[in-house]
């Protein structure tokens, strides 16, 4: 089943999938373009992996890290399905990542790898902008990079785990003003969503409503104020974002 949260006439619902439209909780159903779309889940604690696909590494003249290159977000960061995104006005390089991002559903610690999809509730789609003039350490990136306010797209559903034969088979899409930029698939991911649950688990306790940004695929394009980025990925939909121009402050 696909999960949402969206505002409605002033009021906040939960949402599942139902036809062309969404159900509200309340049982009313509304087209996709009546509601503004929030993230599907309040995140907790956000996940983030650097340099998660080989192609993508190479892409950006950098080796692929011997183990997770792990980082975190605040929650700042994360805006809804038709969201906007702010292209800071002294950067150069913004570019959009395609990412699968893992739910989890109850807590973890010291969770093997063979039994890993046991504690995933589900999955979404994810835009995360890199600010590339702000990168001082891609092993080991600065905050600038990563957690400006309205930076990270999510959603727009919560796919249930078991609605997902294959989390490590799923094809990646990035349309930009309707030209395809990206593609690639997960089963190219370096390490791979078990082996980063076990990581994770292994030093620290997962909690109910984490999730992990597992990287993107190459295909790095600039993105300028105007475009419309559309993020896809297999089974989970497309996510839309659209990229606007720093506000002028008033002197």
């Amino acid at each position: 089943m696909k999960h949402a949260r969206v505002a409605y006439e002033g009021v906040i619902y939960d949402a599942i999938q139902l036809g062309e439209g969404i159900q509200l909780t309340n049982g009313k159903i509304v087209m996709e373009d009546e509601v503004v779309w929030l993230p599907p889940f309040v995140p907790q604690t956000i996940f983030a992996l650097g340099l998660n696909y080989a192609e993508h590494a190479r892409e950006l003249s950098f080796h692929t890290p011997s183990e997770p290159l792990v980082f975190l977000k605040g929650p700042n960061t994360i805006v809804g399905h038709r969201g906007k995104t702010v292209r800071p006005s002294d950067v150069t390089f913004m570019h959009y990542e395609c990412e699968l991002a893992v739910v989890i559903g109850k807590m973890a610690r010291n969770v093997k790898a063979k039994d890993a999809y046991d504690y995933i509730r589900g999955y979404t789609i994810a835009n995360d902008y890199a600010f590339r003039d702000y990168l001082e350490n891609y092993y080991r990136p600065n905050l600038r990079v990563k957690n400006r306010d309205s930076s990270t797209a999510i959603g727009p559903w919560l796919v249930d785990a078991e609605d997902i034969q294959d989390p490590m088979n799923l094809k990646l899409q990035t349309f930009v003003n309707g030209e395809k930029t990206q593609e690639g698939n997960t089963s190219d991911m370096i390490i791979s969503i078990p082996e980063l649950i076990e990581y994770l688990s292994g030093f620290m306790t997962l909690n109910p409503r984490d999730v992990i940004l597992t990287g993107t695929p190459k295909g790095s394009v600039d993105t300028k104020v105007g475009d419309e980025v559309v993020t896809e990925i297999e089974g989970l939909g497309r996510l839309v974002n659209t990229i606007v121009a720093e506000p002028v402050l008033q002197q």
